[in-house]
């Protein structure tokens, strides 16, 4: 390998790190105490039966106690006898596996943190999943069922779904997003079917939110704004109709309020393009797909920010 060469992964290496930490420094974390630091940050363990979850049965929702991230739900926690909180099912996407360096373990880590969670085990038969996330209580907070927050569903298509998730799931109040698609006519599509163009289904972008926190509107506002919805089939150098602009409505207050913005933007001068359509089935994208640009580092290549009202 030439010296170029060398050099030009040398750059990409560097450039990679620097954008992995410039995304975590813009999430908001938890000021840890230093027996906290030694478990999450650390990958360290509590000692077995000692943690405050460990037999823990009150309804409600285990998050990640560095980013507050949603982690488990208490319907999918058992008492397996090991020690430790288990679980035999995780919230879509909120928890990644990774291989211990031995090879004899995989740990779990929060998602959105990269947090030390503890390690999942298969094939025991404690469930009927088959499955057990053994998990710190030190890693988790927990929010009682009572306390948790309302929240509502919204549903945009504008281009790569990469980009539009990038920009919704950092909106204020905005709890969750998940990368899928919909308003096609085949059932359970994958990303080489639906790529075709023959399956109906636009790339799309679902959105669990906090009302108290923000709104639909707000959301929506985002949506024109981070896209370019004079297209027609395309986003930038996207072209096929599975990256057409769409708002997909659940009820009818969100397609007024669909319907009132496009008004807004037509008024200005605008030639809107977006459809305003009624939400059908819903299909998740492979897992690799979700928090593509979270997991990457990168950025959007044809989603851009900008007013326009």
């Amino acid at each position: 390998m030439n010296k170029t060469a060398k050099r030009l992964i040398f750059l990409s290496i560097l450039l990679f790190t620097v954008s992995q930490l410039n995304a975590q420094q813009t999430m908001e974390y938890k000021k840890l105490t230093p027996e906290e630091e030694r478990v999450i940050k650390y990958k360290g363990t509590e000692r077995p039966y000692t943690g405050e979850f460990y037999k823990t049965t009150q309804k409600g929702t285990y998050v990640c106690r560095q980013c507050g991230a949603a982690l488990y739900r208490s319907d999918d926690k058992f008492d397996s006898g090991c020690g430790w909180p288990s679980f035999d099912d995780e919230i879509k996407g909120a928890v990644k596996r990774i291989p211990d360096a031995d090879g004899s373990r995989t740990e779990i880590v929060c998602a959105k943190c990269n947090g030390h969670l503890g390690h999942v085990f298969l094939g025991e038969g404690m469930t009927s999943k088959n499955t057990r996330h053994c998990v710190n209580s030190i890693s988790m907070d927990f929010i009682p069922a009572q306390k948790e927050p309302a929240t509502a569903r919204a549903i945009f298509a504008s281009g790569c779904f990469w980009g539009t998730e990038y920009y919704l799931s950092q909106a204020e109040g905005v709890i969750s997003t998940t990368v899928g698609y919909i308003g096609g006519h085949v059932k359970n599509p994958t990303y080489k079917q639906v790529c075709t163009g023959t399956t109906g289904h636009a790339e799309a972008v679902e959105v669990v939110f906090d009302p108290s926190k923000t709104s639909y509107e707000k959301l929506a506002r985002l949506f024109f704004e981070t896209h370019d919805f004079t297209q027609v089939n395309r986003q930038g150098p996207d072209i096929g109709e599975q990256y057409r602009s769409v708002i997909f409505y659940t009820d009818d207050s969100q397609k007024a309020v669909a319907e009132k913005l496009a008004k807004q933007l037509q008024e200005k001068g605008y030639k809107v393009a977006t459809k305003i359509e009624k939400a059908g089935d819903f299909y998740n994208a492979e897992n690799y797909h979700q928090d593509y640009y979270e997991k990457s580092g990168g950025t959007p290549y044809c989603h851009i920010k900008r007013e326009v009202f």
